[in-house]
Formats: structure tokens, sequence, C-alpha cells
């Protein structure tokens, strides 16, 4: 019979002392990393510890330390540009290996990255004699298999986990016993700008989506946003205390995804204590290794994948630059790109990349161009949208130029008509280009609404915006002629950028348009626009409504209507005009139902109509 593990237990320094000069060492990554072996290696004065490299696919703790990557004794090796390793690799101290996450395992497999020896922190044994690998599973089982001394750090404070964590405690050379909890990192804060950030991302993400969270404040943020969504499902380099949220509220059920059905799959764990209390022998989550979670195959079989990424700045083109520099935990182009593979495979799947429209030191973050900036993610032409606290611009299927005036939309309003005129001179925008600078920070976008129509089809209702100018001018030209004279009383037959562009500019004020967009899959598409416009000589508008032919009858220009009418009591106005052909009985059919009061007037084939607003009615006072 096996002696008890117990039995098999030896001090630190005799682990070390079966370590030979110029050997290469795996480390186990983040909350995973073996603290006790980690800080007698760096604190030893061992001949035989010399010239050693140390390989971490992420270094999260300060137990290697920047002073001790300066004795020449160890030199750090990582996939991560990011925490601690950033600055010793600016610094030179440190070497980077690029490589996406998906092919780490491989690498180690075919000994491309060559190990000597693993350090592994696990769990004390069960009767069955299997420790768990607990918080994270990365590429611990590929270094074990390849190394030729595996020492295994028994942590009893480490969370007992599914999924692919079982490793036999006999597949370990030697047994060390932890004398310090795992690392433990606090909440992120979560500051205002932050918090409408991630509520403009949330608003892009439907029920049933699958998600890959990181680390940050703008997770931290989603999960509260995202709470009262239904059946999401978690597919995530890091499960969180932000994730452990989502799950808590019912929000995450995992009911939809294509694979790991009913488990929300990580391959880390990184957050409180609090966190690792819940995790452990939680049937509810599963750690996979690197291969299985970073594989876009695999993230491409759950549909309407949706990849969040922070970004450090964008320019108008939609080119990325990621965050650097230490406390940098956010994903570089390495770490990005299976997860944005993923969301590209997957059916409905999107990428969002989010930022603040200005920094911590007031700098914007949009800007003409990123060209001179590091770490850039250069894949513009998959970017899908891009979120601020000011709202969040499409891009898919944008020219340069819708782009640009869609990121401009999303600046921060003070930097709004510095990137106009800069992107004039750059000839990325019409010369003509008009900007409203005080239509920016009017921009009702508290307007978001939900509208099925009577044959099923699901649309959205915002306000206007000057990028919509393209979409306009296509929902223009799909109008039949009589269309077009029951709409503007004459047989127009262009609408040049000179004419759309003045139209697609509005004050919010004086003038108020909704457009309703398609919800189906591919680009959104405007099917319908709705406007008030006031009269200047008394608190009056006039409205007038224009609905693409195959949604006509199905009660968009109705909800138009009664949206108008709420939007424009709130602004003081007391009523609303229009004029109306006498063959427009589908329009006339609108105002009739609207149980408004309406006094109609004819006169040379037109109807003039005057509704009042002074009637009470639940209808449009809601």
């Amino acid at each position: 019979m096996d002696a008890p593990w117990e039995e098999r237990l030896v001090s630190p320094e005799t682990a070390l002392s079966r370590i030979e000069p110029g050997m290469s060492i795996f480390l186990g990554t983040g909350v995973a990393e073996p603290l006790t072996l980690v800080h007698a290696l760096m604190h030893s004065e061992a001949p035989n510890l010399q010239d050693l490299e140390l390989t971490q696919l992420v270094s999260f703790g300060d137990a290697i330390s920047l002073e001790a990557l300066t004795s020449h004794k160890y030199r750090l090796r990582t996939f991560f540009a990011g925490w601690v390793a950033s600055e010793a690799i600016t610094a030179g101290r440190v070497d980077l290996i690029p490589s996406r996450f998906v092919r780490i395992p491989g690498l180690i497999e075919s000994r491309q990255t060559a190990l000597d020896a693993a350090f592994v922190q696990i769990t004390p044994p069960d009767q069955a004699g299997y420790c768990s690998l607990g918080v994270a599973v990365d590429a611990a089982r590929q270094a074990m298999e390849k190394a030729r001394l595996v020492v295994g750090e028994i942590n009893p404070w480490v969370p007992r986990t599914y999924g692919d964590t079982l490793v036999p405690i006999a597949d370990f050379d030697l047994l060390v016993k932890a004398t310090r909890p795992p690392i433990t990192f606090p909440r992120w804060p979560v500051d205002e700008v932050f918090d409408r950030v991630a509520a403009n991302v949330a608003s892009v993400i439907d029920d049933g989506s699958c998600l890959a969270f990181s680390i940050g404040p703008l997770y931290e943020a989603l999960s509260r946003h995202l709470a009262r969504k239904r059946d999401l499902g978690l597919h995530s380099p890091f499960f969180t205390d932000a994730t452990m949220d989502l799950v808590c509220s019912g929000a995450v059920t995992n009911r939809r995804k294509g694979n790991f059905r009913g488990k929300s799959v990580a391959s880390y764990a990184f957050g409180s204590e609090e966190l690792l209390r819940w995790l452990d022998r939680n049937p509810l989550v599963e750690f996979q290794g690197v291969d299985e979670v970073f594989s876009p195959l695999r993230i491409g079989q759950n549909h309407h994948f949706v990849a969040v990424f922070p970004a450090r700045r964008v320019d108008l083109s939609g080119r990325i630059a990621l965050h650097f520099g230490k406390g940098n935990v956010a994903a570089g182009p390495g770490e990005a790109v299976d997860f944005f593979n993923g969301a590209e495979i997957s059916p409905g799947g999107r990428t969002v990349f989010a930022l603040p429209s200005r920094n911590r030191r007031g700098q914007p973050t949009i800007q003409l161009s990123v060209e001179q900036l590091p770490n850039q993610f250069n894949l513009r032409e998959s970017v899908d949208m891009i979120a601020t606290e000011c709202g969040v611009a499409s891009l898919r299927g944008r020219s340069i130029r819708e782009r640009a005036l869609a990121l401009i939309e999303i600046a921060h309003p003070d930097d709004r008509q510095s990137l106009v005129e800069a992107a004039k001179q750059a000839r990325i925008l019409y010369p003509d280009q008009i900007f409203l600078a005080d239509s920016g920070r009017c921009y009702p976008a508290q307007i978001a609404l939900a509208h099925t129509c009577r044959n099923g089809r699901k649309l959205r209702l915002r306000a206007i915006k000057p990028s919509d100018e393209e979409e306009m001018r296509r929902l223009f030209y799909r109008f039949s002629d009589q269309s077009v004279y029951y709409r503007y009383f004459s047989p127009i037959k262009i609408m040049p950028h000179a004419t759309m562009q003045t139209y697609v500019n509005v004050d919010y004020v004086n003038t108020l348009s909704l457009v309703a967009l398609t919800e189906e899959p591919g680009p959104s598409r405007i099917v319908a626009e709705g406007r008030y416009v006031r009269d200047r000589e008394r608190p009056w508008a006039d409205v007038a409504f224009v609905v693409d032919e195959d949604y006509q009858g199905c009660g968009i220009a109705s909800c138009m209507l009664r949206t108008l009418v709420r939007l424009a009591r709130e602004r003081g106005v007391e009523g609303f005009t229009a004029d109306v052909l006498t063959s427009n009985k589908a329009m006339l059919k609108v105002f009739e139902k609207s149980d408004l009061p309406v006094k109609a007037q004819i006169a040379q084939g037109v109807y003039h109509l005057e509704m009042p607003f002074d009637v009470q009615d639940d209808a449009y006072s809601r």
C-alpha cells in the first residue's frame, strides 16, 4: 500500500535541491501560483539555483519581483504582457513569447517550449487519491506530462473545482505543503463613467447570448447591467466575482450554449476569498485548459457569442490600441484574437470594444489615428461595435467616412468639433460636412424602445444621428414614386449628400426625429422615420412619417406617433399638426386611430390636421 500523502511531504528547500542550473521551470498561473515554492526560489542562496528559466502563462502575483529578476539567477518567460511582467519586458528583463493562447499547450507538447520541471498548486487529494488543479488549468496538464520533475504544492485553501482539473497524486514526484493561501484580489471600483460605458455595452447584448469576461471595471459594471437578461452563457478566460454575481442573479443559465451546455466555462478564476469559497465543489462552473477555452472553433459553436474587450484608444477608421503597462490584465492582441475569431465564426456573434470617451487624464480616447501607439489590434475590418459612455457606434459594413461619423458621435462632446475638422483635413469626411456643435449634448440617448410588428418582426427605435445619412438615402431610394409623393408632396427623384445631411443633422430641441431599425440577423437597416418640427410662432409642432413599403401596415407609424406625442409633451409642445394627401388613406388611418382629437380641414386635395394634446389619455402620458 502506498504511504499516506502526508508522509511524502518535503520542505521547499528539499524540493529546490532537485533543481539543476539552466533548468526551465513551469509555474502555475494567477491564483494558482505556487507561492510557497516561488517565494523559496526567489529568496534561496543555494548554488544550484543559477541561470534558471521560469515559464508562466500570466504573472499576477508579486512573488516574482523585478528585483529578483535583476540578479541574473532567474529569467522569466511569459505569454502575457500584463501585470508585473509588462514593466520588466520593457526593461528587457523578461522574455515575451508572442503566441495565441490556444497554441500554448501545443508548444509545450511539441517541446518548442521546453520544460524540465513543473511547480503546480493542487488541493489535498480525495479518498480516491485525486487532487484538483483548482482555479487555473491553463496548460498545467501538458507541463506535467513533459517535465521530468513535477512538484505539487498542496494548498488546503484552494477550492476543489470541476472540469479538466483532476490529477492523481501519484503523478507528482515531490509534494510540498503550502504555508500561505492563494492570491486573492479585491473587487474593482467602478466610477460613473465606466458604469455608463457598461450600460451601453449591455444594450447590444441580447437574451441567449454567450459571453467572455475578463478583469477590470468594465466587466465589474457590465455584470450589473446584464442581471435582468435571460439565458446568458459564459465561455470565458476568467471567472470573477462579477461573473459569480451574474450566475447568482439567474441571468446565466448556459441553456443555449453549443458546448458545455449548462456549465460556465473558464481557464482561470480571479477574485476575492468569497469567490474561491463559492467555487469550491460548485457544479455550475467547469475549468478547462486554454486549448479548449481559447479555441475559436469551440467558441464559435456558441450562437450569439459576444466578445467584449476594453480598449485604450480608437481612431476614426476603427483601429484599436489596447491597454499596456503595469496593472494591465486586459487582453493584448495575442490573447484577444482567439475570442475575436470565435465571435466571427459564431452565428449572430459580434465583437464590442469599450472605453470611456476620455481617459483619467482628460485626454480624448477617440482620435484621428492610433498609428503611433503600441499594442495595436489592427483587424479593423472585423470590428463590429465601439462603445463609450456617449453611445454605441456600429462599424460593420460601413465605409471609413461612415465609421468616422459614427465614432465622432460617441466621442466626448467637447472633442467632436476638433475631430470633424481633423477628419475634413484628412479627407475622411466631405469638406461640406455639417456639424451642429450643440446637438451632441442634446442627443436624447434615453430614447431606446423595442417594437414588435404585427407580423412578428422586431424593431428598435432611437433618435436619428448624422451617421444615419447613408441608411436614410437607401431608405429613400427604396420608395415607390407614390410613397415619395405622399411624404414630400412632389415627385423627387434624387436625394444627394447635401440634401440628406441637412435632413439627418437635427438639434433635438426644435426638431426631433426617430428612426426604426431592424433587429434581424445581419446589418441593421432603417425602415421608418418619424419627426416633428416646432412651429416658430406657437408651442405646436408639425409631424410627418415615412415607412419602408415592406413594413407598412405593421403598426410602426402608430408606435412612432405615440412616442413622439410623449416626447413632445415632455418638451412643452401642446399639439401636432400634419398635412396629409386625401389619397394617403394609410396615414390618415394612423391619425384617426391615435385617440387624439383630430380637427381636419381640406384644401386642394390635402387634409390639414390639428391634434391638441389637452386630453387625458394614458396611452400617451405613460
